[in-house]
């Protein structure tokens, strides 16, 4: 068989477990490691010095490891988690994808067959008919593709076997009517040409109770399916040819729940103490705030259409949560679907010494997933005076209002009248929603956002490599990676926004004297209409052996990296007439919306270009100081290319770009094999100098990347004991600690007074955004006489465009427990920044009388010095126990039990107790049934025995949604008998 060229130089550290089957020798322990090519010649994993580790399929099984998410439970300093946007972050060494966007690389390279994945969705599926799957700890990139910063995971499938007829199955049945059935056929095509096929099918009930009826939610039905050809014309030569398709359409659930310490004032929506089983307060959102009476009164709209007051009851109130993690109420669906098609082609020569091998890689993803955005029911009680209203002004009943410029909106939203249906947009691409006729009704008010993509890669790689007699050998190689993103889109939908983009484009253009028109979109839709990503990198290295025990090896990588984007984010920011049928940027007063105003003329699209290059590199000098004890120390640069924020809506002064990632890593290692295989001991410390560290916060409805320094250093353990060739005992424990370096700003959402009592948290009723006002002198009572008093201003009336009538309230404090030290008030962020200025100095208004002000339209920044990494748990220890019981007619009967314990941690780089992901322990078990020489076996099965319903990561919304947290969790017990074949 061929080997592989691009391990060249790379170890499997394989402290895996043998399969549920008799795995023994004539008495002598097997060592069971996965043997590899690390510099061009079959090695053990245990002669190669790099922190790797690796499953066969015998050990995934054995193991009941199924998907990516339950490698975390046996590898040390490894997390992952899904994420808020359908994606997932693969945490290793306290490194993920804390970056949001689609200009975000990887900071973990997924691979298949040793080639690069681009917005994969592979870890959506379950593993099946594998060789291995190796997961790499530290920066790779001087021979695994496009660079990265915390590691690489990549799947090996199981390539087809010369000469051989084989055949495979296994069915599985269990709680929540789970059917899984999977299989592989071998197939000889005469002497030098074979194919494999292999497939799954998954299909189950939801986990989640919805109590307002119907089906259960978050279920899955996927299926994938695989087809393998190898052709060998030359004991020299092999070419292998492989297709997949993956695909999953289901009622999934993206997020798993939301949970809040609900803010009675509503400025924050959530509080900054604690995750409660809490409905957050609706009138911190963008749609309470623009359909309230206060914002409709500095309108000069009559507040009869208003929806609500600011001060009143809001739309959740009294609206029970429920406490358990998988119930919720919802009269919106989830609707989840998923598709990826690959191919790949690999040729491998040997010109004697010298080897090449020329690879490439082509992919199709699709992803479109809509639910409910709350997770909870609404009240629609409170909008009865103005849906009363606005059918009154539909039919022509109210004085000086057009029934033309309010029939539209009835017919629209409200078409049963004010007492029936309400109609919310649908997530069209045309940007009309209800006004053009797509619409979804409900008798509760709708609330949902939608995550979609779209997109193609491909990539080829060449490398060259020796296998030259003397103490030196090389391997040089190349890789180029074009990726084109067609469609990448984040909605949220309200009948709310319906309502408040209707009433605001009748009111302004009937003010005008313009024909009726709404603003569009009614809806809040970030778009990305393409990327284009264009990556090579050049790199190579040398391995010499300075003696028979001592050995060097060296690498240098070039990478270039160049994004095209264009993209913009709309909400209500243009008139478009009633009646429009076509795309509404075909509107007459499109003119009017800027997607760029950086740049001179209305722009319809932000289009950015970046681009990067870096050298990195790797040194390793290791000794073998016996055949089974191996010591090494290395030294490695990671990199990892920036990006382009997205346009915001509303616009803020936030950075276009971010800066990639640098990492320079410092190993030391050992691995040992003691008692002939009795004991196997792998150790490995590390330490991290992490700068610009990529990072994500929402900022105006839309996630903005930063960077930050951070110093990381840990420890890893992972040891298999063997007492007798029967017992099987795995063991893995890591320590990692993760800071923040020097003096860092940063402004929490949840809290943007920065914890100062001398400011104060404003609640722009002009588009939900927060700001804050401080003062300069440090005086709490200053700074909110300076806002009481622009306050008295605004519902005065004696701003310029603004009405009087606000009945604005002075500042309140926030409860005494909800960790919020400044005070806050409802207003204009605009008027505050101005007469923070002095703007109103001349009016009698001097900022110096109040004891100076300070504006900060991002919140006040705190300083996280030393602040912990998100998903960067401090402990993670493993454990594994196998016994195999023979018997004499040739079966066995294998029992299992592992046991994983994962550290607390934190969902945000602010830390705090907000953002405290508890640490979490969980069991499965098994035992298994095996027939004569392997050909059938019978297993049952308990996943999860404690039904944990752990949290593996946390994601904080948008002020103007009510900075309620979204979660993503394990999933709960599951139990089930299997059986299949093999032969």
């Amino acid at each position: 068989m061929r080997k592989s060229l691009l391990l060249a130089a790379t170890a499997i550290s394989a402290m895996s477990v043998p399969a549920l089957a008799q795995d023994r020798d004539d008495g002598v322990f097997d060592d069971n490691v996965i043997i590899v090519t690390a510099q061009r010649q079959a090695q053990s994993a245990q002669d190669v010095p790099i922190a790797v580790s690796a499953f066969s399929q015998a050990a995934l099984e054995a193991q009941q490891i199924e998907n990516s998410s339950d490698l975390q439970l046996t590898l040390p300093n490894i997390t992952f988690t899904k994420t808020n946007f359908t994606s997932s972050s693969f945490t290793i060494r306290g490194i993920g994808d804390l970056c949001v966007g689609v200009s975000c690389d990887q900071a973990t390279a997924i691979h298949l067959n040793d080639q690069p994945l681009f917005s994969t969705r592979l870890f959506e599926t379950e593993f099946f008919d594998l060789e291995r799957v190796e997961v790499l700890r530290g920066p790779q990139g001087t021979l695994f593709g496009r660079n990265a910063t915390a590691g690489v995971v990549n799947v090996v499938t199981a390539k087809p076997r010369m000469g051989e007829f084989q055949a495979s199955g296994d069915v599985e049945y269990g709680n929540y009517n789970a059917i899984k059935v999977k299989g592989m056929v071998n197939i000889p095509i005469g002497d030098t040409l074979s194919f494999r096929g292999a497939g799954i099918y998954v299909k189950r009930d939801g986990y989640t109770t919805n109590l307002n009826g119907g089906p259960d939610l978050d279920d899955r039905e996927l299926y994938s399916v695989r087809g393998s050809l190898r052709f060998e014309p030359s004991p020299d030569t092999t070419i292998d040819l492989f297709a997949s398709y993956f695909r999953e359409d289901d009622n999934r659930m993206r997020i798993q729940k939301q949970y809040c310490q609900r803010d009675p004032t509503g400025i924050l929506g959530c509080l900054n103490n604690s995750r409660d089983a809490e409905s957050f307060n609706a009138n911190s959102t963008f749609t309470a705030a623009l359909s309230s009476r206060e914002f409709l009164a500095i309108r000069g709209i009559p507040t009869a259409f208003a929806l609500g007051s600011l001060y009143g009851p809001d739309q959740y109130a009294g609206i029970n949560v429920p406490a358990d993690s998988r119930t919720v109420n919802t009269a919106f669906t989830p609707e989840y679907f998923t598709s990826e098609l690959t191919f790949q082609g690999k040729i491998e020569h040997d010109f004697g010494p010298i080897s090449a091998q020329l690879s490439g890689t082509y992919q199709k993803v699709k992803l479109n997933s809509r639910q409910d955005y709350n997770n909870n029911i609404g009240r629609r009680d409170g909008y009865a005076p103005a849906l009363n209203t606005l059918a009154a002004a539909a039919a022509g009943l109210i004085p000086g209002l057009p029934a033309s410029y309010f029939a539209p909106i009835a017919a629209a939203i409200i078409p049963d009248g004010p007492n029936g249906v309400l109609c919310t947009s649908d997530t069209d691409t045309i940007g009309l929603g209800s006004f053009g006729g797509n619409r979804i009704c409900d008798m509760t008010p709708l609330q949902y956002d939608r995550s979609n993509q779209e997109n193609s890669s491909w990539s080829a790689e060449a490398i060259i490599s020796s296998d030259l007699d003397g103490p030196f050998n090389f391997l040089v190689g190349g890789i180029y990676a074009d990726y084109h993103l067609t469609e990448n889109s984040y909605y949220v939908n309200a009948f709310a926004i319906d309502y408040v983009t209707g009433l605001l484009g009748s009111f302004t253009t009937l003010g005008l004297g313009l024909p009726p028109s709404f603003l569009g979109t009614p809806y809040f839709r970030n778009n990305t209409d393409e990327l284009k990503v264009k990556s090579y990198g050049l790199f190579g290295e040398v391995y010499f052996d300075i003696s028979d025990k001592l050995k060097l090896t060296g690498g240098l990588r070039y990478n270039n990296d160049k994004k095209d984007v264009q993209a913009r984010s709309t909400l209500a920011s243009f008139l478009v007439p009633y009646g429009q049928t076509t795309n509404a940027f075909e509107s007459p007063f499109v003119g009017s919306f800027d997607a760029d105003p950086g740049t001179p003329g209305n722009q319809i699209f932000q289009n950015r270009q970046v681009k990067f290059n870096e050298i990195t590199g790797r040194a390793v000098l290791d000794y073998k100081i016996t055949d089974d004890n191996l010591i090494y120390a290395s030294y490695a640069r990671g990199y990892k290319s920036g990006g382009i924020n997205p346009p915001l809506q509303p616009i803020f002064e936030v950075p276009e770009s971010f800066l990639p990632e640098q990492v320079d890593s410092f190993e030391i290692g050992s691995k040992n094999t003691f008692g002939n295989g009795a004991l196997q001991l792998n150790l490995t410390a590390f330490y991290y100098k992490y700068k610009n560290l990529q990072l994500s916060k929402i900022v105006a409805r839309t996630a903005v990347n930063e960077n930050i320094d951070a110093d990381i250093y840990g420890a890893e353990v992972e040891a298999v004991v063997r007492p007798d060739p029967d017992w099987t005992i795995n063991m893995g424990f890591s320590y990692l600690k993760t800071k923040v370096k020097g003096d860092t700003f940063n402004s929490d959402p949840r809290d943007f007074g920065g914890g100062r009592s001398d400011a104060v948290i404003i609640k722009d009723i002009t588009n939900a955004s927060n700001c804050a006002v401080a003062s300069s002198s440090g005086s709490a009572a200053g700074v909110n006489q300076f806002v009481n008093t622009i306050t008295s201003v605004i519902n005065a009336g004696l701003v310029p465009g603004v009405a009087a009538g606000a009945n604005l309230q002075p500042t309140t404090a926030f409860p005494s427990d909800g960790n919020i030290a400044s005070t806050g008030a409802f207003g204009i962020c605009g008027v505050l920044q101005a007469a923070a200025a002095g703007a109103f100095a001349g009016a009698g208004i001097d900022p110096a009388a109040f004891g100076g002000i300070d504006y900060f339209a991002a919140g006040i920044p705190k300083n996280i010095r030393g602040n912990d990494l998100p998903q960067a748990p401090k402990y993670k220890f493993s454990a594994g126990v196998q016994y195999t019981m023979n018997f004499d007619n040739g079966m066995s009967l294998v029992p299992r039990v592992d046991l994983a314990y994962t550290g607390e941690s934190f969902g945000s780089i602010f830390n705090g107790n907000v953002n405290r992901i508890e640490g979490y322990a969980q069991a499965n078990a098994q035992v298994q049934l095996n027939g004569t020489e392997d050909r059938w076996y019978i297993r049952g099965f308990i996943q999860n025995i404690f039904d944990s319903n752990a949290e593996t990561g946390l994601y904080v919304t948008d002020q103007s949604s009510g900075l309620y947290t979204n979660v993503f969790t394990l999933e709960p017990r599951r139990y089930g008998i299997g059986a299949g074949f093999k032969f």
